[in-house]
C-alpha cells in the first residue's frame, strides 16, 4: 500500500506544477526561464540529497547502491530526456489550444501505458484495469471542463504536440520503473533527471543566469517547481513504480488531474462548475478501483485455498 502512496503523492506533485508555472508567467517570465530554472535547481538539489545519503549511510552493503556503471548512467539519463521531452511538448502545445483540451490530449497517456505494458510483456490487462480506464476517460474529461465550454478551431499542431507530451509522459512512467531497479532511488531520480535538464538547457539556453531574472522574482517559482516537479515525482516513481508496476502506476499517475483542478480552485480562484468537481470524483474512483477489486479477490483466493 505504501508504494501506490509513492506514485500517488508524485503524481499529485506534478498536478500542482501548472498553477505554478501560471503565476511564474504573470510575473512575466516566459516558457525557457521556467523550464531551465525548475530543471536546474532540481538537479542540483536531488545531488545534493544523494550526497548527503551516501555520507550518512555507512554500512557497505546499503553503500553499494549508490554504485552507478557507465551503462545504467546512460541508460538512466536516457529515460530521464523523456521527462523533460514531456513538459517542452505540454507547453509548446499550450501555445496553440486551449489548457482543458491540452490536458485532456496529455492523460491520453493513461490507455498508452496500459498498450505499452500489454506489448512489452504480451499479457492482457486485466478487466479492473479496463474498466478503470473507461471510468478514468469520463473523469478526465468531465474534470478538465472542455465539455463546459465552447467548441474551440482544432490546431493539428497542438494536437500533435499534445499527444507526443502523452507519449514521452507514458514512456517516462514506464521505463522509470523498469531501469536500474538496482540502484538506489534516490541516485536514480538524480541521474534520470541530469538527463532532462541536459536536454533542456541545450533547447533553452540559460539566460536567467545572466539576465537577472532569478533577482527579479523567478527564484521562488523556480525553486518550488523543482521542489514540486523535478525532486519529489520522479524520486517518488523510482521507489514505487518498480513495486506496483507500470499498468498500475499509469491509472495512479491520473490523480494528477484533480490536484491540478483543486490547486487552480484554491490557488488560482478559478470558477470550477459541478461538472468537474464531479468529474474530480469520478477520477478518484477510476483511481481506486484496480486496488479495490484486488483487496476484494483476497478473501475468495483464501477460501478456495482452505
Amino acid at each position: 500500500m505504501k508504494y501506490i502512496l509513492f506514485v500517488l503523492a508524485g503524481a499529485c506533485s506534478f498536478g500542482m506544477l501548472s498553477t505554478f508555472v501560471k503565476k511564474a508567467y504573470e510575473s512575466g517570465f516566459n516558457v525557457g526561464d521556467v523550464v531551465g530554472s525548475q530543471n536546474l535547481f532540481g538537479v542540483l538539489m536531488l545531488w545534493i540529497l544523494v550526497l548527503v545519503s551516501a555520507k550518512s549511510n555507512k554500512q557497505a552493503t546499503a553503500a553499494s547502491s549508490f554504485k552507478v556503471s557507465k551503462r545504467q548512467v546512460f541508460s538512466l539519463m536516457l529515460v530521464g530526456t523523456t521527462t523533460g521531452l514531456t513538459g517542452m511538448f505540454y507547453y509548446a502545445a499550450l501555445q496553440y489550444i486551449s489548457a482543458s483540451f491540452a490536458i485532456i490530449l496529455l492523460f491520453q497517456f493513461t490507455w498508452m501505458g496500459i498498450l505499452l505494458e500489454a506489448i512489452v510483456e504480451r499479457k492482457r490487462p486485466g478487466k479492473e484495469k479496463l474498466l478503470s480506464l473507461v471510468i478514468l476517460f469520463i473523469g478526465i474529461i468531465m474534470a478538465s471542463g472542455y465539455l463546459g465550454g465552447g467548441k474551440e478551431a482544432i490546431s493539428w499542431m497542438g494536437v500533435t504536440l499534445g499527444l507526443l507530451a502523452a507519449v514521452t509522459y507514458a514512456l517516462f512512467i514506464w521505463f522509470s520503473g523498469k531501469t536500474a531497479k538496482q540502484v538506489a532511488p534516490i541516485t536514480r531520480s538524480a541521474i534520470m533527471l541530469t538527463g532532462s535538464f541536459i536536454l533542456v538547457m541545450l533547447v533553452f539556453p540559460p539566460h536567467f543566469l545572466v539576465n537577472g531574472s532569478l533577482h527579479e522574482a523567478l527564484l521562488p517559482w523556480a525553486l518550488l517547481l523543482a521542489i514540486f516537479g523535478v525532486v519529489i515525482p520522479p524520486l517518488f516513481f523510482a521507489i514505487g513504480v518498480p513495486k506496483v508496476g507500470g499498468g498500475l502506476a499509469t491509472i495512479l499517475s491520473a490523480a494528477e488531474l484533480p490536484m491540478a483542478v483543486v490547486m487552480s480552485y484554491v490557488v488560482l480562484n478559478e470558477a470550477v462548475n459541478w461538472l468537474q468537481w464531479l468529474g474530480v470524483v469520478v477520477t478518484m474512483c477510476g483511481i481506486a478501483l484496480p486496488e479495490l477489486m484486488k483487496r476484494m479477490k483476497k478473501p475468495v483466493v483464501l477460501r478456495e485455498q482452505l
